[in-house]
């Protein structure tokens, strides 16, 4: 495994954010694998958090199995293959300098997205358009999610203007995610990224994962998390930045 304290200096709180978010801090997770591209390889990084967000996706597929909107599934999760499909075909493509520009673009685009949707409503015009566009919204997803876990936006995009009642969203949302993490594990194997050292540092860090996702759903209740959730945006730009930057430099 991984002994190098360089990279669980960075790895501790990428873990402990990835616990808030599935504990009930949505989206926080998304600041996980930037961190990590600063220690390691991004691609090695997604596939050592991978395991751990599909063990965190245990909880809430069994608590929301029965809420959930399978006509909306039938068409993102092909979709979101078919994303996963171009998102590994990039990684096995290019330079890791280049994934770790893509992760930094993805991580400036999220931090940008929440931070207008935290201040806008989502359009409502995409409630009115075919449900096969929402094919197309899967793609997106599977890409980004692919790259750098990061696929909630273009998913939102799509999934929130339709008003679905709030179990069904939290159902819908977390078998869509269990599903895609579930399929990018052929492409991390066929991209040779579950090694014993990956896996064997996946689970040194998954208690940590677990005990933080307990304590995100005992503090979502407790606190207003508003302005800390504007302080991880504004941090996930500034890290995409970064990142871009030491991409192309």
């Amino acid at each position: 495994m991984i002994t190098d304290w360089h990279f669980y200096a960075l790895a501790v709180p990428a873990v402990i954010l990835l616990g808030l978010s599935k504990g009930g801090f949505a989206g926080m997770g998304a600041l996980s694998l930037p961190l990590l591209a600063f220690a390691i390889d991004p691609v090695r990084a997604a596939a050592i958090t991978l395991p751990i967000l599909i063990a965190q996706d245990v909880v809430g597929v069994w608590a929301f199995r029965r809420t959930v909107d399978w006509r909306l599934l039938g068409w993102m999760l092909p979709g979101s293959m078919l994303g996963i499909a171009l998102g590994y075909w990039f990684a096995a493509s290019v330079s890791s300098a280049a994934v770790m520009a893509m992760v930094g673009a993805i991580s400036i685009l999220f931090g940008a997205y929440r931070l207008w949707a935290a201040r806008n409503a989502a359009p409502k015009d995409t409630a009115r358009w075919p449900d096969w566009i929402g094919s197309l919204f899967g793609i997106a997803s599977g890409f980004t999610s692919q790259i750098a876990h990061a696929g909630q936006p273009p998913f939102q995009l799509w999934v929130l203007p339709r008003n679905l009642p709030r179990d069904i969203l939290v159902g819908t949302t977390a078998i869509f995610f269990a599903a895609t993490n579930w399929i990018k594990v052929p492409a991390y194997l066929a991209l040779g990224q579950f090694t014993p050292a990956n896996l064997m540092t996946s689970a040194a860090m998954l208690p940590l994962a677990l005990v933080s996702t307990v304590a995100g759903v005992w503090l979502v209740r407790k606190v207003d998390a508003a302005r800390f959730y504007t302080a991880i945006y504004v941090l996930m730009i500034l890290v995409g930045i970064a990142l871009v930057a030491e991409a192309l430099r």
